[in-house]
């Protein structure tokens, strides 16, 4: 076993938000009988317990969240919507914006999980041994806006604690990678005209929301070119997202150079997920860890958080995250995906000649290897 240097951040509170009913991403109506929400605490409880059961809980340093405080929401989010989410808290089931539902009680759970994120990158900024985090927070984050929540997120988690870096532990540079299959449309927003913050975003092309994450949007006034979206066809697996890591992800991050990396760490691009349509396995996501801890340890002194964000296949998401945290902390255990010969068959470990033309493209477009950045 390695020395303790990765820190896990949970809390039971976590699991006790009520994201509403109805069924996959719609209310219950005249012909959608109620199956309950699709954002369901099982997939990221089921991580808790397979850390447990595998023993690589022992490896990890457990540090409790404390909530944000009001001000530190209103680092992005407007006093109104904080307002609402507070007052929807106290009775619950409303929503807050767009497809993001307030349970009784969700407001200081949400608070939590955005101090959750806060903790992380104070950790791994401020301690000398503690460098690589993992927080499996929920309420997610990176769709809500500054005045609304979106796509299940209330407050945006990773927005809040890169802030938090920026105007309290003085960190100039930072990049955000969001490899959730949906576009962090609200992370985009809030750093589209700040040159401190690299945002790359890798997703799902046209998928949701919708009118966002396209490849043009590259930033705006000081912020132009720092915003960098990668949308992927329906069908790309570990080869597609292993090419694009190496064509895009890493010269941009050897050219801005950050200090901090934060990644929004969602696991619905895997094969089983019933929210996208790529074709991820838990071996893809470990490798993608490894290519952002090896950016960290070239530039960011190891600083690397992972925030937990979507991942809709309660019996998978719990191995891609695994191995995630297994790389994160370098320790190997026995846990083997079990579901993996499922996808003998599929192409998710090939890079098909018209997948690797669109990563080429998109390569050009952003002139990697020319002035870019």
């Amino acid at each position: 076993m390695t020395s303790k240097k990765t820190a896990f951040i949970c809390d039971e509170s976590y699991f006790w938000h009520n994201a509403g009913g109805g069924a996959l991403f719609e209310p219950s109506s005249k012909y959608v009988e109620e199956y309950g929400s699709i954002e369901t605490p099982q997939s990221k409880r089921r991580v808790k317990n397979l850390l447990e059961k595998s023993g690589l809980m022992d490896s990890l340093v457990q540090i409790k969240p404390i909530p944000a405080t009001e001000t530190q929401l209103a680092c992005y989010h407007t006093h109104s919507h904080i307002e609402n989410v507070k007052r929807i808290s106290e009775v619950g089931g409303e929503d807050c914006g767009d497809s993001a539902i307030v349970g009784k009680g969700s407001f200081e759970i949400a608070k939590l999980a955005a101090g959750g994120a806060i903790e992380a990158v104070k950790t791994v900024v401020q301690s000398d041994d503690i460098k690589t985090a993992y927080v499996l927070t929920r309420p997610p984050g990176h769709h809500a806006v500054a005045d609304r929540g979106m796509g299940f997120c209330l407050f945006n988690n990773i927005v809040i604690a890169a802030k938090y870096a920026q105007n309290v532990l003085g960190i100039n540079k930072i990049l955000i990678l969001d490899w959730d299959a949906h576009h962090g449309n609200g992370t985009e927003a809030a750093f589209y005209e700040d040159d401190r913050v690299l945002f790359i975003s890798l997703h799902q092309d046209r998928l949701d929301p919708r009118n966002t994450g396209f490849l043009e949007s590259v930033g705006k006034g000081k912020g132009e070119g720092y915003n960098m979206n990668i949308p992927l066809e329906a069908g790309s697996g570990d080869a597609v997202y292993e090419y694009a890591f190496e064509q895009i992800v890493v010269p941009a991050a050897d050219k801005f150079m950050p200090e901090l990396i934060l990644v929004s760490a969602g696991q619905d691009g895997s094969i089983f997920d019933p929210l996208a349509r790529l074709m991820l396995s838990a071996e893809g996501y470990r490798r993608m860890t490894r290519t952002m801890k090896n950016l960290a340890d070239k530039y960011a002194q190891g600083r690397l958080v992972c925030l937990h964000e979507g991942g809709y296949c309660p019996v998978y998401v719990p191995f891609c995250c695994h191995a995630i945290i297994e790389e994160l902390c370098g320790v190997t255990t026995d846990v083997a995906d079990p579901f993996i010969y499922a996808m003998e068959g599929t192409n998710y470990k090939k890079l098909l000649p018209h997948q690797k033309a669109q990563v080429d493209g998109i390569r050009k477009f952003f002139n990697i290897g020319g002035g870019a950045l």
